[in-house]
């Protein structure tokens, strides 16, 4: 301990007797250190730290299974199948993701409130600060309308009283007794402001899926147990219900996996690119200290004589080079999560379990062990290198070398070429991949989504209540909105509908009359709109006509159809304006209405995201929905209000508001955003990612050309002397300059070459996150090693100046 104590205390003087070389060392060591551990935390919060429920890995999603793949599903026939598996499940529940209801008896407030079932609160272990959740008889048909209450709408609107059970508040003008609230460190994505029960008919029939369902497992039954079981349930499930889906079945995942799946694989591509960063940055300080261990050859010779052995030398540097590294941490861990917070904050890029604006992101042990693990191991990384070269001296040459080095050749530094090499490499994979996923961001931008998003302002309208329960009653509230909108000045349209562009949909089955379907209907994307809707988001109308006034609950049944749809189910280029088609039969009674006629046909739109193709999609009027249906939508989703304005939208927005207050009786609405709002956030994640990768490539740039400068700004100066006999023997400035550029560009040429063959095997890596340009695109497979040979000359044109402008007389003098 004494011999390390010393150790210490001598590094310790060293660094501040050199407070130059510290610095540059520790700054590196910071960016590297600080970008690794930023994208780790946010891995640590999305990936490692597990759910806040108790016992979370008993929790898992169900899920549906098909032809297409797999994914949520939920619908009250399937969620009592599931029920009814109790071998290997204790509870399962169902929930939607919550939508807008509003908060009447005083100044009313749209509020995220959850439909769930009586076993919710139990499947995720939902402490209660006061009351209870629901029972099974609050839970069935007529079962009363009671309410939990998030720990901070209790606290916010209610005070936290607590005597709060029992008392009654208003939920869409209705009374609803307030049961329990929930405890504060119960969290759901997204935060959910109160629940009430679905209270399912349990002898229903309804097959539509407009929620998600997850159980809790019996204790000690495996994934693999439960995927059995449900293979068996689904078997029997479509021998219940045949003609639904015949080829489909069920599966379950841990619901932590389903939570980050889509994620998961951009975070690890992100997490090995701020690793090349981390390992170029310690290439250069690995060949600082080997510069700085040259200059201290003659120290090392004397401890030798005097008797050190070299294991003692090297523990000296490595104990050097870790006290840096964790100096350099320390600041690294404040710069990474302060970075990481600010972009979070500035980019969201949509990722589930970081909280709003990356709040949830933030130091725990985990963050804390790995920086201080990834500190330590590149104190040893970097140092080990020059420990080794400095532990070997030359007795005789040591002894006489004065502190600036004996004045060895370019080609004696094999090591530190190698170490720019490596730079080279790394940096030109980085760029690589940055440069791809910059091409994604420019095609994305270059989509035409099939609308015009510029000066569209949206906002949602939650319809609850009984007076909404009635088509006649929403399709009033709609028509009076849309007349007072239409007479504000600065707006050009308006309309309604309960299903936004890129912002999630619903799914249908269909039949088209007159055609043999064997049992099997088609499905398609499905919504509802009222008149004006293509009007205010410039979508053409391509054969046939519009939605009118005139298309009510009392007349034909009309439907408009994409492109998409009559290219794939009338592929002879047939006309599909005047066929019939039948929506939704056997959903479920909601769902049932007599055949609708197609009346026109509208460019297709991009409702599924800007990289995803159009699917075939149905659009029926508002006012022509069957009660059911609008009361099982009410539930679901809100209404959304699309005003196209002449000038910039949110100037409206004010104005807008009132009207449809009036309009609805002093309803409130949430979520104003303009449009394009919404379209910059349907590709936030990928924006995210080739922010990130954008950074890390620019610091992997600068990084190598530094190395590379100071390689050869180090080269120069041990060849002064010979640099000088050259000059002295007939050299030119001009013939000086190419040798020293030469022998610089040298390297860069052979990294490049190594990066572009790491490059291509990496892309695929990429290839998931990539839209619009292939992995191995040719114009970023030649631009990219051409910018860091650019580069690298001028990091090299430097010191090569340097070099032509020696005086030869004073060059020979140079010891």
């Amino acid at each position: 301990m004494g011999d390390l104590g010393g150790d210490i205390k001598h590094a310790l003087h060293m660094f501040i007797k050199n407070p130059g070389f510290t610095i540059a060392v520790v700054a590196a060591l910071a960016l590297g250190i600080g970008a690794d551990t930023a994208i780790f935390s946010v891995i640590n919060t999305v990936l490692l730290k597990p759910l806040t429920y108790p016992e979370p890995d008993r929790i898992v999603q169900l899920l549906c299974t098909g032809p297409d793949g797999e994914g949520a599903c939920g619908s009250a026939t399937k969620l009592h199948v599931w029920q009814n598996q109790t071998a290997v499940f204790q509870d399962v529940a169902g929930y939607d993701g919550g939508g807008g209801m509003n908060l009447t008896g005083g100044i009313p407030e749209q509020v995220h409130g959850e439909h769930v079932t009586e076993q919710y609160f139990r499947v995720f272990g939902a402490p209660f600060v006061v009351g209870r959740g629901f029972t099974p008889d609050e839970d069935k048909p007529h079962g009363g309308s009671v309410v939990v209450l998030s720990y901070g709408l209790w606290k916010r609107k209610y005070g936290g009283d607590p005597q709060m059970v029992g008392k009654s508040i208003s939920i869409a003008n209705l009374p609803y007794t307030v049961v329990g609230v929930v405890g504060p460190d119960f969290d759901t994505d997204p935060p959910a402001d109160l629940w009430i029960p679905y209270q399912f008919d349990p002898n229903t029939s309804d097959q539509a899926h407009y929620f998600v369902a997850a159980g809790r497992l019996k204790p000690g039954i495996t994934i693999a147990q439960v995927q059995a079981q449900l293979k068996i349930a689904a078997l029997e499930f479509n021998r219940k219900y045949p003609g639904i889906n015949q080829r489909g079945g069920f599966d379950a995942q841990l619901l932590k996996d389903s939570v980050v799946s889509d994620v998961r694989s951009s975070l690890l591509v992100l997490i090995g690119a701020v690793s090349f960063v981390l390992l170029i940055a310690c290439a250069n300080v690995a060949n600082l200290l080997m510069v700085r261990a040259a200059g201290r050859s003659r120290e090392f010779a004397i401890r030798v004589a005097l008797g050190a052995g070299r294991a003692r030398i090297i523990r000296q540097l490595l104990t050097e080079s870790v006290l840096l590294a964790l100096t350099g941490g320390i600041l690294g861990l404040v710069l990474g999560l302060t970075g990481v917070r600010a972009l979070l904050a500035a980019s969201p890029g949509d990722i589930p379990r970081i909280g709003e604006n990356g709040a949830g992101v933030g130091l725990d042990w985990r963050v804390a062990l790995f920086t201080m693990g990834i500190s330590i191991g590149t104190g040893i990384l970097f140092g080990l290198i020059p420990a080794l070269s400095a532990s070997k001296p030359d007795l005789n040459s040591g002894m006489k070398e004065s502190s600036k080095g004996s004045g060895a050749s370019f080609r004696q530094s094999k090591a530190r070429s190698l170490l720019v090499i490596s730079e080279v490499s790394l940096a030109l994979v980085l760029l690589v991949g940055a440069s791809l996923l910059i091409r994604t961001f420019i095609a994305l931008r270059a989509v035409d989504p099939g609308f015009n998003s510029h000066n569209v302002l949206t906002m949602e309208m939650a319809l609850n209540g009984p007076r909404f329960e009635k088509t006649a009653g929403v399709a009033q509230v709609i028509r009076v909105g849309r007349e007072r909108l239409n007479t504000l000045p600065g707006v050009v349209s308006a309309s309604a509908t309960n299903s936004m562009p890129l912002v999630g949909g619903f799914g249908l089955p269909f039949t088209i009359v007159g055609r043999p379907n064997n049992g099997q209907p088609d499905g398609a994307g499905w919504m509802a709109v009222s008149p004006g809707y293509y009007g205010a988001f410039k979508i053409p109308i391509l054969r046939g006509r519009d939605f009118t006034d005139n298309d009510t609950a009392g007349a034909q049944g009309v439907a408009i159809i994409n492109q998409a749809f009559a290219k794939q189910f009338w592929k002879n280029g047939e006309n599909p304006v005047g066929q019939q088609i039948v929506i939704g039969h056997g959903v479920g009674p909601e769902f049932e209405e007599p055949a609708r006629l197609i009346v026109g046909v509208v460019g297709d739109v991009r409702d599924g995201g800007l990289n995803r193709n159009p699917d075939p999609k149905m659009t029926v009027p508002l006012a022509q929905m069957t009660d059911g249906l609008t009361e099982l939508n009410s539930k679901v989703a809100p209404i959304s209000w699309v005003i196209r304005t002449q000038g910039e939208p949110h100037q409206l927005a004010s104005a807008a508001t009132e009207e449809l207050r009036k309009a609805s009786g002093g309803l409130p609405v949430a979520r104003i955003r303009s449009m394009d709002e919404v379209v910059v956030r349907s590709t936030a994640r990928q924006d995210f990612n080739m922010l990130l990768l954008t950074i890390f490539g620019g610091s992997a740039l600068i990084l190598a050309a530094i190395g590379i400068y100071g390689l050869m700004a180090y080269s120069v100066q041990q060849r002064t002397q010979e640099i000088g006999i050259r000059m002295a023997m007939g050299a030119d400035r001009a013939r000086i300059t190419k040798m020293v550029v030469w022998q610089g560009m040298r390297l860069t040429l052979v990294g490049v070459v190594i990066g572009v063959g790491a490059a291509f095997g990496l892309t695929k890596l990429v290839a998931s996150l990539l839209y619009g340009v292939k992995q191995w695109d040719p114009l970023v497979f030649v631009s990219v090693p051409l910018v860091l040979s650019a580069v690298a000359l001028f990091a090299v044109w430097l010191p090569a100046l340097r070099a032509s402008k020696l005086n030869p007389m004073e060059a020979l003098r140079t010891e």
